[in-house]
Protein backbone atom coordinates (compact mmCIF):
# COMPACT_ATOMS: atom_id res chain seq x y z
CA UNK A 1 0.00 0.00 0.00
CA UNK A 2 1.67 3.35 -1.01
CA UNK A 3 1.83 6.16 -3.46
CA UNK A 4 1.60 5.03 -6.66
CA UNK A 5 4.48 7.52 -7.29
CA UNK A 6 6.83 6.01 -5.08
CA UNK A 7 6.24 2.43 -6.18
CA UNK A 8 7.02 3.70 -9.40
CA UNK A 9 10.18 5.56 -8.50
CA UNK A 10 11.59 2.65 -6.43
CA UNK A 11 11.20 0.05 -9.02
CA UNK A 12 12.21 1.87 -12.59
CA UNK A 13 14.21 4.87 -12.02
CA UNK A 14 16.99 4.07 -13.67
CA UNK A 15 19.30 6.31 -10.62
CA UNK A 16 18.42 3.19 -8.68
CA UNK A 17 19.51 0.14 -10.45
CA UNK A 18 18.32 -2.20 -7.55
CA UNK A 19 15.90 -0.61 -5.94
CA UNK A 20 14.32 -1.59 -2.82
CA UNK A 21 11.90 0.57 -0.59
CA UNK A 22 10.00 -0.72 2.02
CA UNK A 23 6.87 -2.86 0.11
CA UNK A 24 8.58 -2.58 -2.71
CA UNK A 25 11.52 -5.05 -3.83
CA UNK A 26 13.84 -5.72 -7.11
CA UNK A 27 17.22 -6.83 -7.45
CA UNK A 28 19.81 -6.85 -10.37
CA UNK A 29 19.54 -10.35 -12.94
CA UNK A 30 22.38 -11.82 -12.07
CA UNK A 31 21.06 -12.24 -8.34
CA UNK A 32 18.33 -14.22 -8.70
CA UNK A 33 19.85 -17.50 -7.07
CA UNK A 34 20.13 -15.51 -4.28
CA UNK A 35 16.75 -14.07 -4.20
CA UNK A 36 15.62 -18.02 -4.07
CA UNK A 37 17.13 -18.15 -0.87
CA UNK A 38 15.78 -15.29 0.53
CA UNK A 39 12.74 -16.19 -0.32
CA UNK A 40 13.18 -19.33 0.97
CA UNK A 41 14.02 -17.35 4.51
CA UNK A 42 11.29 -15.32 4.18
CA UNK A 43 8.45 -18.12 3.85
CA UNK A 44 10.23 -19.45 7.64
CA UNK A 45 8.09 -19.26 10.26
CA UNK A 46 7.84 -16.25 12.35
CA UNK A 47 9.04 -14.31 9.07
CA UNK A 48 6.41 -11.28 8.93
CA UNK A 49 7.81 -8.43 7.12
CA UNK A 50 8.07 -10.00 3.41
CA UNK A 51 10.30 -7.59 2.30
CA UNK A 52 12.44 -6.81 5.48
CA UNK A 53 13.41 -10.27 5.45
CA UNK A 54 14.42 -10.46 1.53
CA UNK A 55 16.15 -7.29 1.84
CA UNK A 56 17.99 -8.48 5.05
CA UNK A 57 18.69 -11.86 3.28
CA UNK A 58 20.32 -10.38 0.16
CA UNK A 59 22.64 -8.34 1.83
CA UNK A 60 23.80 -11.34 4.22
CA UNK A 61 23.96 -12.98 0.89
CA UNK A 62 26.36 -10.35 -0.89
CA UNK A 63 23.82 -8.69 -3.35
CA UNK A 64 23.58 -5.04 -3.58
CA UNK A 65 20.20 -3.56 -2.44
CA UNK A 66 19.19 -0.51 -2.44
CA UNK A 67 16.57 2.03 -0.63
CA UNK A 68 15.81 5.39 -2.37
CA UNK A 69 15.00 7.63 0.02
CA UNK A 70 10.99 8.28 -0.59
CA UNK A 71 10.98 11.48 2.13
CA UNK A 72 7.33 11.77 2.73
CA UNK A 73 5.84 9.20 0.79
CA UNK A 74 4.70 6.37 1.83
CA UNK A 75 5.11 2.66 0.60
CA UNK A 76 4.50 -0.25 3.06
CA UNK A 77 2.94 -3.85 3.23
CA UNK A 78 0.55 -3.43 5.97
CA UNK A 79 0.32 -7.00 8.04
CA UNK A 80 -3.08 -6.34 9.99
CA UNK A 81 -6.10 -3.98 10.18
CA UNK A 82 -4.54 -1.67 11.99
CA UNK A 83 -1.37 -1.39 10.22
CA UNK A 84 -3.65 -0.43 7.25
CA UNK A 85 -5.46 1.96 9.00
CA UNK A 86 -2.29 3.84 9.82
CA UNK A 87 -0.86 3.20 6.16
CA UNK A 88 -4.31 4.74 4.41
CA UNK A 89 -3.57 7.57 7.45
CA UNK A 90 -0.04 8.01 6.22
CA UNK A 91 -0.61 8.59 2.36
CA UNK A 92 -4.05 11.00 2.74
CA UNK A 93 -1.22 12.84 4.88
CA UNK A 94 0.68 13.52 1.96
CA UNK A 95 0.41 15.62 -1.21
CA UNK A 96 1.66 13.30 -3.73
CA UNK A 97 2.37 16.00 -6.58
CA UNK A 98 3.63 18.34 -4.63
CA UNK A 99 6.05 15.32 -3.66
CA UNK A 100 6.39 14.03 -7.62
CA UNK A 101 6.92 17.93 -8.33
CA UNK A 102 9.89 18.35 -6.12
CA UNK A 103 11.04 15.08 -6.89
CA UNK A 104 11.40 15.94 -10.70
CA UNK A 105 14.32 17.88 -9.57
CA UNK A 106 17.83 17.63 -9.37
CA UNK A 107 19.16 17.46 -5.45
CA UNK A 108 22.12 18.55 -6.15
CA UNK A 109 22.65 21.17 -8.81
CA UNK A 110 23.80 24.63 -8.92
CA UNK A 111 22.52 27.85 -7.79
CA UNK A 112 21.27 29.82 -10.41
CA UNK A 113 19.76 26.36 -11.60
CA UNK A 114 18.16 25.85 -8.45
CA UNK A 115 16.65 29.29 -7.31
CA UNK A 116 16.18 30.66 -10.91
CA UNK A 117 15.51 28.10 -12.90
CA UNK A 118 14.14 24.98 -11.44
CA UNK A 119 11.11 27.02 -8.98
CA UNK A 120 8.95 27.43 -12.61
CA UNK A 121 10.49 24.92 -14.67
CA UNK A 122 9.02 22.09 -12.97
CA UNK A 123 5.55 23.79 -13.97
CA UNK A 124 6.58 23.63 -17.41
CA UNK A 125 7.62 19.97 -17.14
CA UNK A 126 4.27 19.26 -16.10
CA UNK A 127 2.81 21.36 -18.68
CA UNK A 128 4.53 18.76 -21.18
CA UNK A 129 3.66 16.39 -19.10
CA UNK A 130 -0.18 16.29 -19.45
CA UNK A 131 0.12 17.38 -23.22
CA UNK A 132 1.46 14.26 -24.48
CA UNK A 133 4.93 15.90 -24.62
CA UNK A 134 8.35 13.75 -24.24
CA UNK A 135 11.80 14.26 -23.22
CA UNK A 136 13.05 14.16 -26.42
CA UNK A 137 11.01 16.71 -28.10
CA UNK A 138 11.65 19.19 -25.33
CA UNK A 139 15.53 18.66 -25.90
CA UNK A 140 15.46 19.00 -29.24
CA UNK A 141 13.20 22.58 -28.86
CA UNK A 142 16.64 23.34 -26.58
CA UNK A 143 18.90 22.95 -29.64
CA UNK A 144 16.87 24.40 -31.96
CA UNK A 145 16.38 27.15 -29.50
CA UNK A 146 20.38 27.52 -29.01
CA UNK A 147 20.91 27.52 -32.81
CA UNK A 148 18.85 30.35 -33.32
CA UNK A 149 20.21 32.38 -30.77
CA UNK A 150 23.45 31.60 -32.42
CA UNK A 151 22.07 33.00 -35.70
CA UNK A 152 21.39 36.48 -33.74
CA UNK A 153 25.12 36.61 -32.37
CA UNK A 154 26.26 35.76 -35.99
CA UNK A 155 24.73 38.90 -37.09
CA UNK A 156 26.99 41.22 -34.97
CA UNK A 157 24.20 43.43 -34.17
CA UNK A 158 23.32 44.79 -30.58
CA UNK A 159 19.35 43.58 -31.25
CA UNK A 160 20.83 40.76 -32.61
CA UNK A 161 23.18 40.44 -29.09
CA UNK A 162 20.17 41.08 -27.14
CA UNK A 163 17.99 38.41 -28.76
CA UNK A 164 20.59 35.79 -28.67
CA UNK A 165 20.80 36.35 -24.44
CA UNK A 166 17.45 36.29 -24.57
CA UNK A 167 17.17 33.22 -26.48
CA UNK A 168 20.32 31.03 -24.45
CA UNK A 169 18.65 31.61 -21.34
CA UNK A 170 15.12 29.74 -23.08
CA UNK A 171 17.48 27.34 -24.26
CA UNK A 172 18.45 26.82 -21.17
CA UNK A 173 15.20 26.50 -19.56
CA UNK A 174 14.60 24.10 -21.69
CA UNK A 175 17.38 21.71 -21.03
CA UNK A 176 16.30 22.08 -17.57
CA UNK A 177 12.97 21.01 -18.28
CA UNK A 178 13.63 17.67 -20.86
CA UNK A 179 15.58 16.48 -17.46
CA UNK A 180 12.36 17.91 -14.72
CA UNK A 181 9.94 15.94 -17.44
CA UNK A 182 12.00 12.54 -17.66
CA UNK A 183 11.60 12.41 -13.77
CA UNK A 184 8.37 13.88 -13.04
CA UNK A 185 6.77 11.20 -15.65
CA UNK A 186 9.74 8.92 -15.10
CA UNK A 187 10.17 8.10 -18.97
CA UNK A 188 13.82 7.65 -19.56
CA UNK A 189 15.50 5.86 -23.06
CA UNK A 190 18.81 5.74 -24.13
CA UNK A 191 18.17 8.09 -27.11
CA UNK A 192 16.83 11.15 -24.41
CA UNK A 193 20.12 10.73 -22.55
CA UNK A 194 22.44 10.68 -25.60
CA UNK A 195 20.33 13.44 -27.12
CA UNK A 196 20.62 15.32 -23.88
CA UNK A 197 24.69 15.09 -23.33
CA UNK A 198 25.21 15.38 -27.32
CA UNK A 199 23.31 18.49 -27.45
CA UNK A 200 24.93 20.44 -24.26
CA UNK A 201 28.07 20.54 -26.18
CA UNK A 202 26.10 21.58 -29.33
CA UNK A 203 24.65 23.98 -28.28
CA UNK A 204 27.55 25.58 -26.52
CA UNK A 205 30.16 25.12 -29.50
CA UNK A 206 27.36 26.78 -32.02
CA UNK A 207 27.05 29.74 -29.75
CA UNK A 208 30.82 30.62 -29.65
CA UNK A 209 30.83 29.89 -33.41
CA UNK A 210 27.90 32.44 -33.45
CA UNK A 211 29.92 35.09 -31.25
CA UNK A 212 32.93 34.71 -33.45
CA UNK A 213 31.12 35.34 -36.57
CA UNK A 214 29.46 38.06 -35.28
CA UNK A 215 32.53 39.92 -33.80
CA UNK A 216 33.88 39.05 -37.66
CA UNK A 217 31.32 41.09 -38.95
CA UNK A 218 32.14 44.17 -37.18
CA UNK A 219 36.16 43.57 -37.91
CA UNK A 220 36.71 41.61 -34.43
CA UNK A 221 38.62 38.23 -34.92
CA UNK A 222 37.90 36.31 -31.74
CA UNK A 223 38.23 33.00 -33.32
CA UNK A 224 41.24 31.98 -31.36
CA UNK A 225 39.36 33.16 -28.20
CA UNK A 226 36.23 30.47 -28.84
CA UNK A 227 38.49 28.57 -30.14
CA UNK A 228 40.73 28.60 -26.86
CA UNK A 229 37.50 28.79 -24.65
CA UNK A 230 36.07 25.87 -26.12
CA UNK A 231 39.75 23.77 -25.47
CA UNK A 232 39.32 25.14 -21.78
CA UNK A 233 35.71 23.53 -21.16
CA UNK A 234 36.65 20.56 -22.97
CA UNK A 235 39.96 19.86 -20.81
CA UNK A 236 38.61 21.10 -17.73
CA UNK A 237 35.43 18.43 -18.10
CA UNK A 238 38.25 15.18 -18.94
CA UNK A 239 39.89 16.21 -15.65
CA UNK A 240 36.32 15.51 -13.90
CA UNK A 241 35.74 12.63 -16.01
CA UNK A 242 39.43 11.30 -15.39
CA UNK A 243 39.18 11.45 -11.65
CA UNK A 244 35.96 9.84 -11.34
CA UNK A 245 36.59 7.16 -13.18
CA UNK A 246 40.24 6.55 -11.30
CA UNK A 247 38.34 7.02 -8.02
CA UNK A 248 35.06 5.23 -9.20
CA UNK A 249 35.54 1.75 -7.18
CA UNK A 250 39.25 2.35 -5.66
CA UNK A 251 39.45 0.89 -2.43
CA UNK A 252 40.80 2.50 0.57
CA UNK A 253 39.56 5.65 -0.77
CA UNK A 254 39.61 8.38 2.04
CA UNK A 255 41.66 11.14 2.55
CA UNK A 256 42.00 14.19 5.23
CA UNK A 257 41.13 16.40 2.35
CA UNK A 258 37.94 15.06 1.50
CA UNK A 259 37.20 14.77 5.18
CA UNK A 260 37.95 18.67 5.38
CA UNK A 261 35.20 18.84 2.27
CA UNK A 262 32.57 17.31 4.25
CA UNK A 263 33.25 19.45 7.04
CA UNK A 264 33.16 22.35 4.81
CA UNK A 265 29.18 21.22 3.34
CA UNK A 266 28.13 20.84 6.65
CA UNK A 267 27.89 24.90 6.88
CA UNK A 268 26.08 24.81 4.61
CA UNK A 269 26.07 28.24 2.92
CA UNK A 270 29.62 26.97 1.46
CA UNK A 271 28.08 24.25 -0.44
CA UNK A 272 26.33 27.05 -2.78
CA UNK A 273 29.85 29.07 -2.78
CA UNK A 274 31.74 25.92 -4.24
CA UNK A 275 29.60 24.94 -6.50
CA UNK A 276 29.35 28.58 -8.35
CA UNK A 277 32.89 29.20 -7.97
CA UNK A 278 33.46 26.37 -10.39
CA UNK A 279 31.21 28.09 -13.50
CA UNK A 280 28.87 25.05 -13.62
CA UNK A 281 26.62 25.06 -16.57
CA UNK A 282 24.01 27.24 -15.47
CA UNK A 283 26.03 30.16 -13.93
CA UNK A 284 28.29 29.79 -16.98
CA UNK A 285 25.23 30.25 -19.56
CA UNK A 286 23.80 32.92 -17.41
CA UNK A 287 27.15 34.99 -17.33
CA UNK A 288 27.44 34.32 -21.48
CA UNK A 289 23.42 35.40 -21.96
CA UNK A 290 23.89 38.70 -19.74
CA UNK A 291 27.39 39.88 -21.73
CA UNK A 292 26.34 38.80 -24.82
CA UNK A 293 23.43 41.26 -24.38
CA UNK A 294 25.65 44.33 -22.69
CA UNK A 295 28.68 43.80 -24.12
CA UNK A 296 31.41 42.42 -26.80
CA UNK A 297 31.82 38.87 -27.80
CA UNK A 298 35.42 39.49 -26.95
CA UNK A 299 34.50 40.53 -23.72
CA UNK A 300 32.47 37.26 -23.21
CA UNK A 301 35.18 35.11 -24.56
CA UNK A 302 38.12 36.74 -22.17
CA UNK A 303 35.61 36.47 -18.97
CA UNK A 304 34.66 33.38 -20.20
CA UNK A 305 38.23 31.97 -20.26
CA UNK A 306 38.85 33.86 -16.57
CA UNK A 307 35.90 31.76 -15.03
CA UNK A 308 36.18 28.69 -16.28
CA UNK A 309 40.77 29.02 -15.66
CA UNK A 310 39.95 29.26 -12.14
CA UNK A 311 36.90 27.18 -11.47
CA UNK A 312 39.74 24.50 -13.30
CA UNK A 313 42.97 25.45 -11.39
CA UNK A 314 40.35 25.04 -7.93
CA UNK A 315 38.77 21.95 -8.92
CA UNK A 316 41.98 20.29 -9.81
CA UNK A 317 43.93 21.65 -7.19
CA UNK A 318 41.79 20.17 -4.79
CA UNK A 319 42.07 16.07 -6.85
CA UNK A 320 45.77 16.61 -6.76
CA UNK A 321 45.51 17.33 -3.00
CA UNK A 322 43.16 14.33 -2.27
CA UNK A 323 45.15 11.88 -4.34
CA UNK A 324 48.47 12.66 -2.61
CA UNK A 325 47.04 12.19 0.40
CA UNK A 326 44.46 9.40 0.28
CA UNK A 327 46.26 5.37 0.17
CA UNK A 328 43.39 4.81 -2.93
CA UNK A 329 44.62 0.98 -4.63
CA UNK A 330 42.99 1.69 -7.87
CA UNK A 331 41.64 -1.86 -9.78
CA UNK A 332 41.82 -3.12 -13.01
CA UNK A 333 38.81 -1.31 -14.12
CA UNK A 334 39.92 2.25 -13.67
CA UNK A 335 42.89 1.28 -14.72
CA UNK A 336 41.23 0.37 -18.28
CA UNK A 337 38.32 3.44 -18.24
CA UNK A 338 41.75 5.85 -18.18
CA UNK A 339 43.91 4.30 -21.15
CA UNK A 340 40.71 4.57 -23.40
CA UNK A 341 40.29 8.02 -22.31
CA UNK A 342 43.68 8.43 -23.12
CA UNK A 343 42.83 7.57 -26.78
CA UNK A 344 46.02 6.30 -27.91
CA UNK A 345 45.91 5.12 -31.66
CA UNK A 346 47.97 2.95 -33.96
CA UNK A 347 51.15 5.03 -33.41
CA UNK A 348 51.11 4.60 -29.53
CA UNK A 349 51.12 0.77 -29.78
CA UNK A 350 53.90 0.79 -32.27
CA UNK A 351 55.98 2.70 -29.76
CA UNK A 352 55.21 0.00 -27.42
CA UNK A 353 56.02 -2.68 -29.68
CA UNK A 354 59.64 -1.23 -30.35
CA UNK A 355 60.73 0.33 -27.34
CA UNK A 356 59.70 -3.03 -25.60
CA UNK A 357 61.39 -2.68 -21.99
CA UNK A 358 63.71 0.05 -22.65
CA UNK A 359 64.33 2.67 -19.85
CA UNK A 360 62.06 5.34 -21.04
CA UNK A 361 59.49 3.19 -20.08
CA UNK A 362 60.50 2.76 -16.70
CA UNK A 363 59.62 6.92 -16.41
CA UNK A 364 56.60 7.20 -14.58
CA UNK A 365 53.53 7.49 -16.97
CA UNK A 366 52.76 11.21 -15.81
CA UNK A 367 56.55 12.01 -15.99
CA UNK A 368 56.50 10.96 -19.64
CA UNK A 369 52.91 12.56 -20.63
CA UNK A 370 54.07 15.74 -18.90
CA UNK A 371 57.42 15.87 -20.92
CA UNK A 372 55.57 15.13 -24.19
CA UNK A 373 53.09 17.82 -23.78
CA UNK A 374 55.59 20.29 -22.71
CA UNK A 375 57.81 19.62 -25.41
CA UNK A 376 54.84 19.36 -27.91
CA UNK A 377 53.39 23.22 -27.19
CA UNK A 378 56.56 24.31 -26.58
CA UNK A 379 57.90 23.68 -30.15
CA UNK A 380 54.84 24.74 -31.57
CA UNK A 381 54.77 28.28 -29.52
CA UNK A 382 58.29 28.85 -30.16
CA UNK A 383 59.49 27.44 -33.56
CA UNK A 384 58.01 29.08 -36.49
CA UNK A 385 55.14 27.86 -38.55
CA UNK A 386 55.63 24.86 -40.64
CA UNK A 387 59.00 24.59 -39.36
CA UNK A 388 60.85 20.86 -39.63
CA UNK A 389 61.34 21.31 -35.29
CA UNK A 390 57.83 21.33 -34.79
CA UNK A 391 57.34 17.90 -37.08
CA UNK A 392 60.33 16.83 -34.88
CA UNK A 393 58.62 17.69 -31.85
CA UNK A 394 55.64 15.98 -32.69
CA UNK A 395 57.30 12.55 -33.46
CA UNK A 396 59.01 13.18 -30.05
CA UNK A 397 55.61 13.46 -28.87
CA UNK A 398 54.19 10.49 -30.44
CA UNK A 399 57.07 8.57 -28.71
CA UNK A 400 56.70 9.65 -25.26
CA UNK A 401 52.81 9.69 -25.04
CA UNK A 402 52.96 6.11 -26.38
CA UNK A 403 55.64 5.41 -23.79
CA UNK A 404 53.20 7.08 -20.59
CA UNK A 405 50.22 4.14 -21.54
CA UNK A 406 52.27 1.18 -21.88
CA UNK A 407 51.85 0.09 -18.71
CA UNK A 408 48.49 0.26 -16.48
CA UNK A 409 47.65 3.45 -15.23
CA UNK A 410 47.16 2.63 -11.48
CA UNK A 411 49.21 5.97 -10.27
CA UNK A 412 48.23 8.40 -7.68
CA UNK A 413 48.21 10.97 -10.41
CA UNK A 414 47.90 8.93 -13.23
CA UNK A 415 44.02 10.36 -14.16
CA UNK A 416 46.23 13.48 -15.37
CA UNK A 417 47.30 11.63 -17.91
CA UNK A 418 43.74 12.03 -20.62
CA UNK A 419 43.50 15.91 -19.50
CA UNK A 420 47.10 16.26 -20.68
CA UNK A 421 46.97 14.23 -24.30
CA UNK A 422 43.80 17.18 -24.52
CA UNK A 423 45.64 20.10 -24.00
CA UNK A 424 48.69 18.49 -26.18
CA UNK A 425 46.20 18.01 -29.28
CA UNK A 426 44.34 20.80 -29.00
CA UNK A 427 46.62 23.37 -27.99
CA UNK A 428 48.87 22.47 -30.87
CA UNK A 429 45.75 22.40 -32.98
CA UNK A 430 44.91 26.14 -31.71
CA UNK A 431 48.57 27.41 -31.81
CA UNK A 432 49.41 26.53 -35.59
CA UNK A 433 46.19 27.27 -36.69
CA UNK A 434 46.89 30.90 -35.10
CA UNK A 435 50.41 31.36 -36.15
CA UNK A 436 49.41 30.47 -39.89
CA UNK A 437 48.28 33.65 -40.72
CA UNK A 438 46.13 32.09 -43.43
CA UNK A 439 42.81 32.83 -43.91
CA UNK A 440 39.67 30.63 -42.59
CA UNK A 441 42.68 28.38 -40.67
CA UNK A 442 41.25 28.94 -37.32
CA UNK A 443 37.46 28.72 -38.21
CA UNK A 444 38.51 24.90 -39.68
CA UNK A 445 40.77 24.51 -36.63
CA UNK A 446 37.44 24.92 -34.38
CA UNK A 447 35.79 22.68 -36.38
CA UNK A 448 38.27 20.30 -36.22
CA UNK A 449 38.67 20.53 -32.02
CA UNK A 450 35.05 20.25 -31.85
CA UNK A 451 34.86 17.03 -34.11
CA UNK A 452 37.38 15.15 -32.04
CA UNK A 453 36.14 16.82 -28.67
CA UNK A 454 33.06 15.46 -29.55
CA UNK A 455 34.78 11.71 -30.03
CA UNK A 456 36.45 12.22 -26.65
CA UNK A 457 32.56 12.94 -25.10
CA UNK A 458 31.39 9.96 -26.73
CA UNK A 459 33.83 7.69 -25.17
CA UNK A 460 33.35 9.48 -21.75
CA UNK A 461 29.35 8.71 -21.63
CA UNK A 462 30.13 5.11 -23.00
CA UNK A 463 32.51 4.18 -20.12
CA UNK A 464 29.87 5.79 -17.58
CA UNK A 465 27.61 3.82 -19.18
CA UNK A 466 29.08 0.54 -18.65
CA UNK A 467 29.82 -0.08 -22.54
CA UNK A 468 33.50 0.46 -22.86
CA UNK A 469 34.92 2.31 -25.26
CA UNK A 470 34.35 2.83 -28.77
CA UNK A 471 35.49 -0.36 -30.70
CA UNK A 472 39.03 0.01 -31.66
CA UNK A 473 38.43 0.28 -35.03
CA UNK A 474 37.28 3.39 -34.70
CA UNK A 475 40.28 4.89 -32.49
CA UNK A 476 42.78 3.23 -35.58
CA UNK A 477 41.03 5.09 -38.16
CA UNK A 478 40.68 8.60 -36.58
CA UNK A 479 44.02 8.07 -35.71
CA UNK A 480 44.53 8.64 -31.71
CA UNK A 481 45.72 11.95 -29.97
CA UNK A 482 49.42 11.20 -31.06
CA UNK A 483 48.26 10.47 -34.77
CA UNK A 484 46.08 13.41 -35.21
CA UNK A 485 48.89 15.68 -33.43
CA UNK A 486 51.44 14.41 -36.00
CA UNK A 487 49.71 14.52 -38.95
CA UNK A 488 48.74 18.32 -38.29
CA UNK A 489 52.02 18.99 -37.80
CA UNK A 490 53.22 17.51 -40.68
CA UNK A 491 50.84 19.39 -42.87
CA UNK A 492 51.80 22.74 -41.58
CA UNK A 493 55.12 22.06 -42.81
CA UNK A 494 53.96 20.70 -46.23
CA UNK A 495 51.50 23.42 -46.99
CA UNK A 496 53.16 26.40 -45.47
CA UNK A 497 53.95 28.30 -48.18
CA UNK A 498 50.85 27.18 -49.98
CA UNK A 499 47.96 29.75 -48.91
CA UNK A 500 44.94 28.08 -48.31
CA UNK A 501 45.74 24.97 -48.79
CA UNK A 502 46.29 24.48 -44.74
CA UNK A 503 42.91 25.53 -43.87
CA UNK A 504 41.46 23.34 -46.53
CA UNK A 505 43.68 20.29 -45.22
CA UNK A 506 42.17 20.76 -41.77
CA UNK A 507 38.25 21.42 -42.83
CA UNK A 508 38.69 17.99 -44.90
CA UNK A 509 40.13 16.27 -41.69
CA UNK A 510 37.89 17.74 -39.78
CA UNK A 511 35.05 16.81 -41.85
CA UNK A 512 36.09 13.15 -42.11
CA UNK A 513 36.37 12.88 -38.47
CA UNK A 514 32.97 14.60 -37.92
CA UNK A 515 31.48 12.28 -40.28
CA UNK A 516 32.88 8.88 -39.09
CA UNK A 517 32.75 9.37 -35.53
CA UNK A 518 29.00 10.78 -35.90
CA UNK A 519 27.89 7.86 -38.12
CA UNK A 520 29.58 5.58 -35.52
CA UNK A 521 28.34 7.00 -32.52
CA UNK A 522 24.50 7.47 -33.75
CA UNK A 523 25.11 3.59 -35.00
CA UNK A 524 25.68 2.34 -31.14
CA UNK A 525 23.48 4.48 -29.35
CA UNK A 526 20.44 3.92 -31.40
CA UNK A 527 20.75 0.00 -31.78
CA UNK A 528 23.04 -0.86 -28.61
CA UNK A 529 20.15 -0.30 -25.69
CA UNK A 530 22.67 0.88 -24.05
CA UNK A 531 22.86 2.99 -20.34
CA UNK A 532 23.56 6.70 -21.82
CA UNK A 533 24.65 8.24 -18.72
CA UNK A 534 24.83 11.86 -18.82
CA UNK A 535 26.90 13.83 -16.65
CA UNK A 536 24.25 15.76 -14.30
CA UNK A 537 26.57 18.14 -12.96
CA UNK A 538 29.31 19.63 -12.11
CA UNK A 539 30.72 18.75 -8.57
CA UNK A 540 32.61 21.16 -6.43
Amino acid sequence: MGHVHALRLALTDPRFPAAAAPGALTVQNGARPALARALTAAAAPGADDLTGTLADALDADGVAVHRPPLGTLVATVPTDAEARHRARAAVDAVDDEAVRLRSAVKAHDGFFTTFFISPYSRYIARWCARRGLTPNQVTTASLLTALIAAGCAATGERGGYIAAGVLLLVSFVLDCTDGQLARYALKYSTMGAWLDATFDRAKEYAFYAGLALGAARNGDDVWALALGAMILMTCRHVVDFSFNEANHDATANTSPTAALSDRLDSLGWTVWARRMIILPIGERWAMIAVLTAVTTPRIVFWALIIGCAFGACYTTAGRVLRSLTRKAKRTDRAAQALADLADSGPLAALVNRVLGRTGILMLPPLVLAVIATGAMLSAALSRPFGSEQTVVAAVFYVVFAGAAVARPLKGALDWLLPPLFRAAEYGTILILAARSEVNGALPAAYGLVAAVAYHHYDTVYRIRGGTGAPPTWLVRTIGGHEGRTLLVTVLAALLASRGNDFTLALTALAVTIALVVLVESIRFWVSSGAPAVHDEGETA
